[in-house]
């Protein structure tokens, strides 16, 4: 198959995956975006909204509308900075991290069975090679 025709492909069905839910554990199903906001934010201490945004590429409208859409479903909590009262803070709570912690588990099996099926040297170019795939775009 010619080169960028899988690259094509690729493109096209990781478009189709980013619309599907996907169910992570008890947390129950999210969108491939709404897990990636959950991911960003992180176990721990929270990370400031506008933060956020910039982890994420998006403007600080679209961070409000996805937590306010995590917040309706009890994955995160928003508070106030403890110093700064202007800026805002998102943590997981109990929601938010089983849905981590069932992503964090798939991303090591996908990662492993990468592995099995490349060996290690083979993983460590698919990794440089997706590397520069996504610096083209």
């Amino acid at each position: 198959m010619e080169q960028q025709h899988v690259i094509g492909q690729l493109i096209h069905k990781l478009r189709r995956m980013e619309r599907q839910p996907r169910t992570f554990g008890e947390a129950g199903e999210l969108t491939p975006s709404e897990m990636h906001t959950i991911e960003v934010i992180g176990c721990g201490e929270g990370i400031l909204m506008s933060e956020l945004a910039m982890k994420l590429s998006i403007t600080k409208g679209a961070a409000t509308q996805i937590v306010s859409r995590l917040e309706r479903e009890d994955f995160v909590h928003r508070h106030a900075h403890p110093v700064d009262l202007r800026s805002v803070v998102v943590s997981l709570k109990e929601r938010g991290e089983i849905a981590y912690w069932a992503h964090e588990a798939m991303r090591k099996e996908f990662t492993e069975t990468l592995r099995r099926e490349l060996g290690d040297e083979g993983y460590r170019s698919f990794e440089k090679g997706l590397s520069k795939f996504i610096e083209c775009l």
